[in-house]
């Protein structure tokens, strides 16, 4: 049983399927693909060579769909097409859409073997082994197994990435923003905490956003609509920004700067990520999503809805935002053809990070800089260790900066086995592909969609495994493993030369 239709679940079911497996798809919301689908379009893939398997062959779909033979930034209704398409493919995978794991005693287990599971709707199902895909990690932490949130101090693990980051160059206030009001009050969207001490802990998230579809194409846009609570107060943080920059440079910033448009999509679409200083970035309101209840998270996907909104629609209709600057986001709108039961917003709230796993290995910083390779490699990471800013704060002088950024790259490194093992103590019949066992550092260069479809590959291979030699997940054959991934075209070695050369699409006019 798998519980989380991310794309790493939904490659975790079809392979375990086409191994044979009779699998349950268990998936809280209505739709498959987690952020895949969800709008996070311009894919996160770092070095092209190391993305292999079932997720290379995600993306070669992908490309059939367009008359290419891989295409890495789809179209969020063409990622999901392909994904239903290989469930369906796969026979033997039943899907359950809408079916969330009881809040409380969702899980039910003899000493440490998980017997079944428990949804809101009452339904009992049993399986053989587990898999916990969500970005949540609900079915993990019900099942008792140890996780942390937030950020380890350097000395954890003696990671010198680690804790309360000192300023980074990227997505911070290059002009001073002053950050009280002039009562003296601290401005919205800035937290009355103190920093912290570099290098310290934190149970603090890295920024949580929508990653937006928006066009250029006026027959297929939806317009910015104003949210119900709308407060334009609640962005004077950034009209200060923008008045400040202006007035240092002799022009406002351009809608490149407050946003990372990708328009890689087809059909006049882009992906619209954070960029800058203040954006789509909910910085602060993130801290209590992984540990609250059902009811806190829905209030926390809320907020981000109306917050993001709301950005929206300050900055195309707001009169302190410069017309030149209004006018450039007045050319874009909501894709209409996107997300068309949702109202065109993304099915998917991006978690970048929540709960982590703490298995009897956990994966920190030297083993994406020096101790790169595994004896029990399953997939290859590549992409930065790339966290979002985590706070917005007061510094002494009262102005803004923000803190948590961090963009450091690294060499394509090996991910082994061993990240989604909960300890034998705790669970043996689960594996936890998503909400794997690494510190913040390494997290969140793992975090991404090719990797979790990797991994949840590697996941599908090592339950059809322990089911077929009746053993625990921790007891399978490594080097069984490892041979099936490698015949269905995993990589785990780098060669830049074979690097492939996609081309770029151009969009039908």
């Amino acid at each position: 049983m798998v519980y989380g239709g991310t794309a790493g679940g939904v490659i975790a079911a079809v392979t375990a399927a086409r191994l044979g497996l009779s699998v349950a798809l268990v998936e809280p919301s209505h739709h498959l693909g987690g952020m895949t689908t969800g709008g996070l379009s311009a894919t996160d893939h770092g070095t092209r060579i190391v993305i292999a398997g079932y997720a290379l062959e995600v993306y070669q779909r992908i490309g059939g769909k367009y008359g290419l033979p891989l295409w890495w930034y789809p179209e969020p209704k063409v990622a999901e097409e392909v994904l239903n398409d290989m469930i369906t493919e796969a026979k033997t995978v039943r899907v359950f859409l809408g079916q969330r794991l009881r809040e409380r005693r969702g899980v039910l287990k003899k000493g440490t073997v998980i017997e079944e599971i428990v949804t809101v709707k009452g339904d009992r199902l049993r399986a053989k082994l587990f898999l916990d895909s969500s970005y949540e990690g609900d079915l993990m932490a019900q099942a008792g197994v140890t996780y942390t949130v937030g950020r380890e101090s350097v000395t954890k693990y003696g990671e010198s990435l680690a804790g309360v980051r000192p300023e980074d160059k990227n997505h911070q206030f290059d002009v001073r923003v002053a950050s009280r009001d002039q009562r003296g009050r601290l401005l919205p969207e800035i937290s009355p905490r103190p920093r912290g001490e570099i290098g310290s802990g934190d149970a603090r998230v890295q920024a949580y956003n929508f990653r937006l579809i928006l066009t250029t194409n006026k027959k297929n846009q939806t317009p910015f609509t104003k949210p119900a609570s709308y407060d334009p107060r609640r962005y004077e943080v950034l009209r200060r920004f923008i008045e400040a920059a202006q007035r240092e440079r002799g022009a406002p910033p351009a809608l490149g700067e407050l946003f990372l448009i990708r328009d890689d999509l087809p059909w006049f679409k882009a992906d619209f990520n954070n960029q800058g200083p203040f954006s789509t970035d909910y910085i602060g309101h993130s801290y209590g999503y992984a540990d609250g209840s059902y009811a806190q998270r829905a209030s926390s996907w809320r907020d981000h809805v109306t917050y993001t909104k709301g950005l929206l629609y300050y900055l195309a209709n707001d009169a302190h935002v410069p017309r030149v600057l209004r006018d450039e986001m007045n050319k874009w709108g909501l894709a209409r053809d996107e997300f068309v039961d949702n109202g065109n917003w993304p099915y998917q709230l991006y978690i970048r990070e929540g709960r982590r796993m703490v298995g009897d290995f956990v994966m920190t910083q030297r083993d994406i800089q020096t101790d790169l390779t595994k004896p029990d490699a399953i997939a290859m990471g590549s992409y930065n260790s790339d966290s979002h800013n985590v706070q917005r704060y007061e510094q002494s002088d009262r102005s803004v900066q923000n803190e948590g950024n961090m963009e450091v790259p690294v060499e394509p490194y090996q991910i082994p086995y061993r990240v989604m093992l909960p300890s034998r103590t705790q669970a043996t019949n689960l594996l936890v592909p998503v909400c794997l066992s690494a510190s913040h550092v390494t997290y969140s260069t793992l975090r991404m969609e090719p990797q979790y479809m990797m991994i949840g590959q590697a996941a599908g291979v090592a339950a059809a495994l322990a089911i077929s030699a009746d053993v625990a997940p921790q007891d399978i054959d490594i080097t069984a493993l490892r041979r099936i991934l490698k015949a269905e075209g995993m990589v785990d070695q780098y060669d830049s030369t074979t690097a492939p050369n996609v081309p770029r699409f151009s969009p039908i006019k």
